[in-house]
């Protein structure tokens, strides 16, 4: 006798085999290993910090995005000081304003791990005396980082501009072109243009405006090289006399934040190096200050905490001047720097990464929390902008944060569920809610990218260099020539 298949033959439930179908179609499309289920590299803590870094630029943006709408716009007091103009907020006292608007924080705490995590290897090899292998690792480090960092934002941005025409919306943060084929030309031209990372003048992208820094990486990433390759053959004190100076000069003189931050990242990770090995170069007088580290690391975590809350509204000293707390240190700007937020930020993000190692906060950032965030940080610093801008202002719209100049393709989502917007600034129920939403989506698609975009960006750079150096000579070098000059 024939029956149906079903629960008395073992076969799951429709439900149970949706579920399941689900499940997997889930894990492949958006699982990443979490870094800690293998063991945790010394530095690991520098993935944690940058992955935590980013979580706050997606705060930071989200803040001035919804607290821009309404009759009376909030970004100004968001970003100026505690008591600035008689705005007191709890979201703008000093540190607790870096988990409202640490997106500048963060940026200049990027740069300084780059330059870090960029040095790491090359010093190692030059403290071994492989001046072979370390030509070998410039090389390959200068040839992939260009691929690495722009074939994500290339195909991050190609995708999004291509929905704004299928299946078609409006956003409000640029200008759109009225078919598909002006959109790609648009898209095309501003790409090459951000290609080039020496072009004058702004470099920004007007469909991902976030994506500003990337340029400044790049640059940043190839002073780190060249000085690791000027300086390879110098002893180790001079080596730090000389990226002093080389960070110096980029802050004091050149007005160049982004090269000091990254020379900053050289010379911390050439002195840990230093510290790890026992070297007798390593400088007397930090051996002697070591037995006083915890203490010092408590004061220069606290400093950089505080100025990391630099007002940062304008450019405008004389703005800085009016803040509360802040008179006496905007005297200490330097003249050449023109924003002044960064040369504070420059102390910032140097001391909070010198001191982190030194403090029970180094465990947080090893969590699987933060190395989870370390691990999408790259697609999650890509993606939040674009999904804040279509899908995330129509879920604001919906909440209630309705911007004046509205559209009216926006007329549609305003004031689903408005609540009230109870609570203090930046913590408003009507602003919370939507995270519900917004978070997932942004995190999920962070996944995604990572997986699907980041990881085949770095293999691709990796494959592409050894496809092209395999085309020489395989005949090693002569003896006399197999050492950098």
């Amino acid at each position: 006798m024939t029956h149906n298949a079903g629960i008395l033959d073992g076969s799951p439930e429709p439900s149970a085999l949706s579920k399941n179908i689900i499940s997997k179609t889930y894990n492949k499309l958006f699982y990443i290993e979490n870094p800690t289920s293998k063991r945790l590299r010394p530095t690991a803590y520098l993935d944690g910090l940058r992955g935590f870094m980013a979580l706050l630029v997606y705060v930071h943006h989200h803040q001035l995005w919804a607290h821009g709408a309404g009759p009376i716009p909030l970004n100004a007091v968001f970003e100026n000081g505690y008591g600035y103009k008689d705005q007191r907020h709890f979201a703008t006292l000093p540190f607790v304003r870096n988990f409202f608007t640490g997106g500048h924080m963060a940026v200049a705490v990027f740069f300084v791990i780059s330059g870090y995590v960029l040095a790491a290897k090359p010093l190692s090899l030059i403290y071994d005396k492989d001046y072979p292998r370390l030509l070998d690792s410039l090389a390959s480090s200068m040839f992939r980082r260009w691929f690495r960092l722009y074939i994500p934002i290339f195909v991050t941005t190609l995708v999004y501009v291509i929905t704004w025409h299928f299946p078609g919306y409006t956003v409000s943060n640029c200008d759109q072109q009225s078919n598909l084929r002006d959109e790609l030309w648009n898209w095309y031209a501003e790409c090459k243009n951000l290609s080039f990372i020496y072009k004058e003048g702004a470099i920004w992208l007007t469909f991902n405006v976030h994506v500003w820094s990337i340029p400044l990486e790049m640059r940043g990433s190839l002073v780190t090289f060249t000085a690791l390759l000027a300086l390879h053959r110098a002893g180790a004190r001079m080596r730090l006399l000389c990226t002093a100076i080389l960070t110096w000069y980029s802050l004091y003189v050149a007005d160049a934040y982004y090269c000091a931050l990254f020379c900053a990242g050289i010379l911390l990770c050439d002195l840990d190096i230093l510290h790890a090995r026992s070297s007798p170069e390593y400088p007397q007088f930090l051996t002697r200050l070591g037995k006083y580290k915890t203490v010092l690391s408590i004061i220069f975590f606290v400093l950089g905490m505080y100025f990391a809350g630099v007002p940062s509204h304008n450019n405008d000293v004389n703005n800085l001047r009016l803040s509360p707390g802040w008179g006496w240190v905007s005297t200490w700007k330097a003249q050449a720097v023109y924003d002044y937020k960064w040369f504070y930020l420059f102390y910032a993000s140097v001391f909070m990464v010198a001191s982190i190692p030194n403090l029970p906060i180094k465990g947080f950032f090893e969590t699987k929390f933060c190395q989870y965030l370390g691990r999408i940080s790259y697609a999650l610093y890509l993606v939040h902008g674009p999904i804040l801008s279509s899908i995330g202002d129509r879920v604001y719209y919906a909440f209630g944060w309705v911007r004046l100049e509205s559209d009216e393709s926006m007329e549609y989502w305003m004031h689903w569920f408005s609540l009230a917007r109870s609570g203090p600034m930046g913590l408003e129920l009507s602003f919370l809610v939507p995270h519900l939403i917004l978070v997932p989506l942004t995190f999920g698609m962070a996944n995604f990218v990572t997986k699907y975009v980041d990881d085949y960006a770095v293999s691709l750079s990796a494959n592409l260099y050894k496809y092209v150096v395999s085309s020489g000579d395989p005949t090693p070098a002569p003896a006399s020539d197999r050492h950098i000059a």
